[in-house]
């Protein structure tokens, strides 16, 4: 006697978001403002302003670039918008932090860009392991985002999963 296998998970209309998938798929290189000080504690302007100038954008072209300083330094605002008019024109993106910084900003704005309509009255599984760690941040906008439409959201994998939301009938 041959019993047939039924996939459960695959016919509860249950669907996983990858939150991996949300991370910026281009290079994330580090502008660190540290590298252009004057004894490690100055911004002379004249001097950064040179250095600038002969900064080979090159390596920058259609990068994100993520500015910093890890020098423990005064930097004045201008130098920040002197970096960006600088890599502006080379940069795809700039955005201030550090690399784990700017990756997890960037995580959050496209999480905030999915569709939420794509996810009425369904039930959503966000998916909780994988390759890549994913910072406590995503897990709640990504919360916050599904749940005045969803039917349910449950953390884990299909097969076994952590309730976090019911919607109430």
């Amino acid at each position: 006697m041959s019993e047939e296998f039924v996939n459960k998970v695959a016919e509860s209309g249950i669907i996983t978001i990858d939150l991996e998938k949300y991370f910026p798929a281009e290079e994330i290189i580090v502008f660190d403002i540290k590298d252009y000080l004057f004894m490690g504690l100055i911004l002379k302007e004249k001097d950064f302003r040179q250095a600038l100038k002969e900064l080979d954008n090159e390596k920058y072209q259609h990068k994100i670039v993520a500015v910093t300083c890890t020098a423990d330094a005064i930097v004045p605002m201008w130098a920040y918008m002197l970096i960006s008019s600088t890599l502006q024109p080379a940069s795809k993106e700039i955005v201030f932090g550090t690399k784990n910084e700017v990756k997890t900003k960037l995580l959050i704005r496209n999480i905030l860009q999915i569709r939420k309509e794509d996810f009425a009255d369904k039930r959503v599984v966000i998916k909780g392991c994988g390759e890549t760690p994913i910072p406590e941040e995503a897990y709640l906008e990504i919360t916050n985002l599904l749940i005045p439409v969803v039917k349910s959201i449950m953390f884990g994998e299909p097969c076994s999963t952590v309730p976090i939301y019911k919607k109430k009938i």
